[in-house]
């Protein structure tokens, strides 16, 4: 998994102009009624990368959205905390319920002005409950499930159901099934 860091007291113009750019259009679309034409040229303005049949409720709180890809048929409800300068690919047919923190990025110990990102990544068919917290460098599996209230702090297998602080697997799901 590769890791990049970013120094934060030392970033160029063009950085800084795409920062501000992105947390007002974040603002607009939060103040924005839902489910217009407005709304929607704001949602994809912020997340360019975002597949057909997605939809985000807002409020939303995302930092560096431009590193941010949402494939098809996504679901994110309201509340959700996208920190982003690791990269967040989120796949498709993917749930993420209320208040779920996607963490890509944390600071350095020595230098908290550096910031040491890895990228996360939502497998296909996957639902993350309420208030869940998945943190740098993690990988969801391919239809699995993270439980509510979770703090997912390594990569989950695909098919498995994880639950708990840190998270924990709890069982394997039948596929035979889905």
């Amino acid at each position: 998994m590769e890791e990049t860091r970013i120094d934060c007291a030392h970033q160029s113009e063009a950085e800084l102009a795409l920062a501000k750019e992105q947390m007002q259009l974040a603002f607009r679309l939060n103040q924005t009624m839902p489910m217009t034409d407005e709304y929607n040229d704001l949602l994809h303005r912020l997340f360019p990368h975002m597949g057909e049949g997605s939809w985000i409720r807002t409020p939303i709180t995302v930092v560096r959205a431009h590193n941010v890809k949402i494939g098809r048929n996504v679901g994110i409800m309201n509340g959700c905390l996208m920190m982003s300068a690791g990269g967040i690919i989120i796949d498709d047919d993917v749930q993420i319920a209320a208040n779920v923190q996607l963490i890509s990025n944390n600071h350095d110990l020595d230098n908290r002005m550096v910031i040491v990102c890895k990228p996360v990544h939502i497998c296909r068919r996957v639902w993350i409950g309420a208030g869940a917290t998945i943190l740098p460098g993690v990988t969801i599996g391919e239809n699995s499930v993270v439980g509510a209230g979770s703090v997912v702090t390594h990569d989950v297998e695909p098919d498995t159901i994880v639950a708990g602080n840190p998270a924990r697997v709890i069982r394997k799901i039948d596929c035979r099934t889905c």
